[in-house]
């Protein structure tokens, strides 16, 4: 129902920048709810980074609050998180995530692949 590839990962030192980009292919009779960005650094466990609903209220970490923005284009099924003032500890695997709901069978979710993000000091 839903395809999603993440894109913009690298390496930046810290206090630079980064762009994230999520590109949604979605089937006939599928349409995306809510949407974010989760990582997940080496040893720990998967963290919510920021989600953004259909309408474009968004919600954040506390650790990140400030320093990045997710925003989301609907008419081309692509959400983007814009990371400033990268710190080491952002360093992750970053996923993008997607709810949806699908004419014919509810609501599902699905993952990217994931993107890494090294941030180095």
């Amino acid at each position: 129902q839903v395809q999603l590839v993440e894109s913009g990962g690298g390496l930046v030192q810290a206090g630079g920048s980064l762009r994230l980009s999520c590109a949604a292919s979605v089937m006939i009779f599928t349409t995306i709810n809510e949407m974010g960005w989760y990582r997940q650094a080496p040893g720990k466990q998967r963290e919510l980074v920021a989600r953004i609903t259909s309408g474009g209220s968004t919600n954040y970490a506390d650790s990140v609050k400030g320093r990045f923005t997710i925003s989301r284009d609907n008419a081309k099924n692509t959400m983007y998180l814009q990371m400033n003032s990268l710190k080491p500890e952002d360093t992750a695997v970053y996923y993008c995530n997607a709810e949806s709901t699908y004419r014919f069978g509810g609501r599902n979710a699905y993952w990217g692949q994931g993107t890494q993000v090294t941030v180095s000091s």
